[in-house]
């Protein structure tokens, strides 16, 4: 009958590979290639006509002056009378909107959709029916045109598109109120850098005090993590809200239903604000010599973040200037700290409970990466200086279990002799170890005391966007994700069954049943998780066998001599 328990399993092992390779392709593939579609319908291409982007609600989105807040003003849609700006950098492709001025679609181009789409960037920010991610800004006030009651200023710029060729460049709209102000708002891009800076100028060519104020703010609608498909069917999900710094603390994060049930509203000098998600983030930096008022808030089903600046008057002919820094790109550890230095906005990558061990090993793996140029090769050469760390601890482990093995005659002859009496065994096997030197508990060290590094790896790996599409070999091209033919998990079941069979047996038979899952267990419970940390665990077994195998067969041949 084992023949036909064998075909069964295999056919069983067979159709789960189906399925869950039909599941990648319904859930995981499919969501990505209608992202992709949908990016690229979302505007028109160059030279194929424009189409404007919906119109906007006064009333939901643009915050009201503090100072004002009974003045609220009335829902009214504008239609753009000019075509969606679009400019392009070496890193950016964004688009804005006339009507206000603001960022309605941000694409990163160093980083593509998919594998299988290399040449369309992953759309950070954008504006369509079904998914609603933009960066605002404006100025209201008792003159600022955004809160005024005929709706959002229409701007005009001398082109629709524009091209970073240089280290700069400028895009300038601008707006003339009928009370004689002209407003200029300028948007300037910087070779290689997600970072926009966002300039209001008020002229005032009135008669009369112009007063206002400026508002930047981030509306996102609840929809679900895009970076969450690359987890592919494991982990635990990574943070999506708002995040702020405060003179209290250094890094706050607001949820979503936060923002409805205890809405922030604080005066924080300086600082930052941002919306979060896996991999990438945007955010807001006012002027770090002012104090500012930070808000959340919900409307229309959008969660907005966002900040005011103190009020300004300006008597006639007098000028003044709002600005601010827009950022919307990866979470690099190393470019959010420059970018503002002291105040944890590098704190936005998210390592865990365990992030004190999971920042020493990114720092290890950015260092052997340096040397190596490849991320696959960067983890084995991690899991060699892990290794080497608790070597020590595993030596006395295996040289425990070899033991094990050695007195594994006396057990058996214990077994036999005191079999009926359980007490009577149980004394006479202490002593056995107690003589002999022995912890029975010493095989599992080696796996709890490399527990913490395994999960502060996870986290690292998960939250790394140094490691998105990041290939090593064959067919691994993305160590983010799972293998997708299994190759890693069942090597590393393979290596946990060897590593077993230098161990000696349980004393008990349901011990000795269990022990033989866990290789199973292990290699189904891995098939899911990313290949790199797969990577890790297989590395860490070879390893480990080596090491084994050459005390257990040193203390067995001292034994038989």
């Amino acid at each position: 009958m084992d023949w036909q328990r064998t075909l069964l399993i295999a056919a069983l092992a067979v159709i789960s590979y189906m399925m869950i390779l039909q599941w990648q392709k319904d859930y995981v593939e499919a969501p990505l290639a209608q992202q992709a579609e949908t990016y690229s319908q979302s505007y028109p291409q160059d030279g194929a006509g424009d189409v404007p982007v919906a119109a906007v609600d006064v009333a939901a989105d643009v915050p009201m002056d503090p100072a004002t807040v009974n003045d609220v003003p009335q829902a009214v849609t504008l239609e753009p009378t000019q075509s969606i700006i679009t400019v392009d950098t070496d890193v950016l492709s964004v688009k804005i909107n006339p009507v206000g001025g603001d960022i309605v679609y941000v694409g990163l181009k160093q980083y593509p959709a998919s594998l299988k789409t290399p040449n369309i960037p992953i759309t950070l920010l954008d504006s369509t029916d079904s998914f609603t991610y933009i960066a605002q800004s404006g100025l209201i006030g008792p003159n600022g045109p955004d809160g005024s009651k005929d709706g959002r200023p229409q701007y005009s710029s001398a082109q629709t598109h524009y091209t970073l060729d240089g280290d700069t460049l400028q895009v300038t709209l601008r707006y003339q109120q009928e009370n004689g102000a002209l407003i200029s708002k300028t948007f300037t891009f910087t070779a290689e850098s997600y970072v926009v800076d966002v300039a209001f100028t008020v002229n005032n060519r009135g008669t009369e005090t112009w007063q206002g104020l400026m508002y930047g703010q981030i509306k996102r609608d609840g929809s679900a993590d895009p970076g969450l498909n690359t987890a592919v069917g494991f982990g635990l999900p990574t943070f999506l809200g708002g995040a702020y710094w405060d003179q209290e603390k250094t890094y706050n994060k607001i949820d979503f239903d936060d923002m409805a049930e205890a809405p922030l509203n604080k005066k924080i000098p300086g600082g930052w604000l941002a919306m979060i998600q896996h991999y990438f983030m945007s955010a807001w930096i006012p002027d770090q010599e002012q104090t500012h008022q930070y808000t959340t808030r919900v409307a229309k089903g959008n969660n907005i973040i966002g900040f005011t600046t103190p009020k300004v008057a300006l008597a006639p002919q007098q000028s003044h200037t709002f600005s601010a820094r827009f950022y919307a790109g990866p979470k690099i550890q190393d470019t959010l700290k420059a970018l503002l230095p002291g105040k944890g906005m590098d704190l936005a990558i998210d390592f865990g409970p365990l992030f004190f061990i999971s920042e020493i090993l990114f720092w290890f793996l950015q260092l052997f990466h340096g040397w190596t140029g490849n991320w696959g090769f960067a983890i084995i050469m991690l899991t060699m200086m892990v290794k080497a760390v608790f070597f020590y601890p595993s030596a006395l482990s295996y040289r425990s279990m070899a033991k094990m093995r050695k007195v594994a005659p006396e057990l058996t002859r214990l077994r036999e002799q005191f079999g009926e009496d359980r007490q009577k065994l149980s004394q006479e096997m202490m002593n056995l170890y107690k003589k002999e030197k022995i912890n029975p508990l010493g095989g599992c060290l080696p796996i709890l005391i490399q527990m913490p590094v395994f999960l502060a790896l996870y986290w690292a790996l998960l939250e790394s966007v140094e490691l998105r599409q990041a290939p090593f070999l064959l067919w691994i091209n993305d160590l983010s994700v799972m293998d997708p033919y299994f190759v890693l998990p069942l090597i590393m079941g393979g290596s946990m069954f060897i590593q077993m069979t230098l161990n000696p047996a349980p004393p008990d038979p349901m011990q000795a049943k269990v022990m033989k899952m866990m290789p199973i267990l292990f290699t189904v419970m891995f098939l899911w998780f990313p290949a790199g940390l797969v990577l890790y665990w297989v590395t860490n077994n070879i390893l480990s066998i080596a090491q084994q195998y050459f005390i257990t067969k040193r203390i067995e041949s001292g034994a038989s001599s």
